[in-house]
């Protein structure tokens, strides 16, 4: 025998020289021959391939598409029966042979949804204990589900399955070779980019696929991955809250002035104007609205809401006297209770009584005309300074209405404190939870 002895129960190779060309010659007899066939002793043997992987680089996230592209070096190991031969005699206890020489495991990822443009590598590690060691840098667009409702504070947590598409659980069998904790420190160390994505764990777990014609092995990696914020906060969410802000103290202009009505007008429009620029910052995702579109929606609602109560308030102002008199619903709700609640009360009605200074006498007119010619003159003047009052301080209706659009006015405004303390409140919270 030029290239195998029997060392127990194993066959080894045997080289004529301590030289590359007598390792390959005997690989060439004893195994090249067979790379076509899985390399057990029995095909109901099953064999065990080891993983490894280690996240390299966080490319990027697509929320539209729903996919997270990363790059990963990918380790696998598998040992083939019956083959190993003696570092003394031929030289070395590893060598580089070519791919096609060997059986590959069929080894893909689950959620790949791209054509992959990984670089190749031609060469595996050899060990003259049968032990194969196959590693290679993999390009992964992979399918993930994202949940985008607290973006820009989101963790999105994306798994990629490890398993063979052919070979039986009985077959093959996908064994975890670095506990998830050392995988996440090396993947940290290993990590290049600092891009939008941070990477804060990995965990891994052994599963088996049941299907119609068999179980298959895999494992699962889940990449738990958060988003770095600062940059949507400083574009998007502190320019928004200064225009709000604005907005909320265009409330301290007088209600009749002109201005006030033009002043949010051109906020509305300038707040428009930095939506339609930032919405390429925005996620676009069909199944979650995001917490933040909804913040940009109230706002601009907010506004909206009040340039309409400003010329609701200018209309009162300056034609309340040509309406009817305040609708009883309306007086009850808003000058009872609405007023109330944003301390504005209504004004008590006036207990004062006119009185006439005059007595009534039963002087005859024939005798004294002077004094009837001063009654007379008194009924004058009293019913010209009642309507001098009545010019100036405007009839009850008109007054109704201006505290009407007072007090729409005032509960406005505290709405916007409210909805404002509110947004700061619950943007720095998420930020604060999601950076513990």
């Amino acid at each position: 025998m030029e290239y195998a002895r029997v060392r127990g129960s194993v066959a080894a190779l045997t080289c004529t020289s301590p030289t590359p060309k007598a390792l390959f010659d005997a690989l060439e007899k004893e195994q090249f021959s067979t790379h076509l066939l899985r390399p057990v002793k029995s095909f109901s043997d099953t064999m065990n391939i080891s993983i490894d992987i280690t996240v390299s680089g966080i490319i990027g996230v697509d929320e539209q598409a729903q996919s997270l592209t990363s790059l990963l070096w990918q380790v696998l190991e598998w040992d083939i029966e019956g083959l190993s031969w003696d570092e003394k005699e031929c030289g070395t206890k590893r060598v580089s042979v070519s791919r096609e020489k060997l059986w590959i495991p069929d080894v893909r990822i689950v959620e790949f949804m791209d054509e992959d443009n990984s670089p190749e590598t031609p060469y595996v590690y050899l060990y003259n204990t049968g032990h194969v060691y196959d590693s290679k840098p993999i390009r992964v667009v992979s399918s993930c589900r994202l949940e985008i409702y607290t973006f820009p504070f989101d963790i999105q947590k994306c798994s990629l399955t490890f398993g063979s598409y052919l070979h039986f659980a009985e077959e093959m069998r996908m064994i975890q070779g670095t506990p998830a904790a050392q995988v996440l420190e090396e993947s940290i160390k290993s990590i290049k980019t600092q891009g939008e994505w941070e990477l804060i764990d990995i965990e891994a777990a052994e599963s088996t696929l049941e299907t119609n014609v068999g179980s298959y092995s895999e494992i699962k990696y889940y990449v738990i991955l958060k988003r770095r914020p600062l940059l949507y906060v400083v574009n998007l969410l502190i320019p928004s809250c200064f225009l709000i802000t604005v907005d909320l103290f265009s409330f301290l202009l007088p209600p009749d002035s002109v201005d006030r009505s033009s002043f949010k007008m051109t906020l509305i429009l300038g707040y428009t104007v930095f939506l339609l620029i930032m919405n390429d910052l925005l996620p676009v995702t069909g199944e979650t609205t995001p917490l933040i579109n909804v913040f940009f929606c109230i706002s601009l609602a907010l506004m909206v809401a009040s340039l309409l109560e400003t010329v609701f308030i200018t209309n009162i102002q300056f034609s309340s006297s040509q309406y009817g008199a305040v609708p009883n619903w309306v007086s009850v709700l808003v000058l009872r209770y609405i007023a109330i609640a944003v301390c504005l009360p209504p004004k008590k009605k006036s207990n004062r009584i006119t009185v006439s200074i005059y007595p009534p006498t039963k002087v005859k007119p024939l005798l004294d005309p002077s004094l009837d010619e001063l009654r007379k003159l008194s009924r004058d003047l009293t019913a010209i300074r009642l309507q001098v009052d009545q010019h100036f301080q405007g009839s009850k209706a008109s007054q109704d209405w201006q505290m009407v659009g007072t007090v729409i006015d005032r509960l406005l405004f505290c709405l916007y404190i409210v909805f404002i303390s509110a947004s700061f409140i619950t943007i720095i919270c998420i930020w604060i939870l999601n950076n513990v």
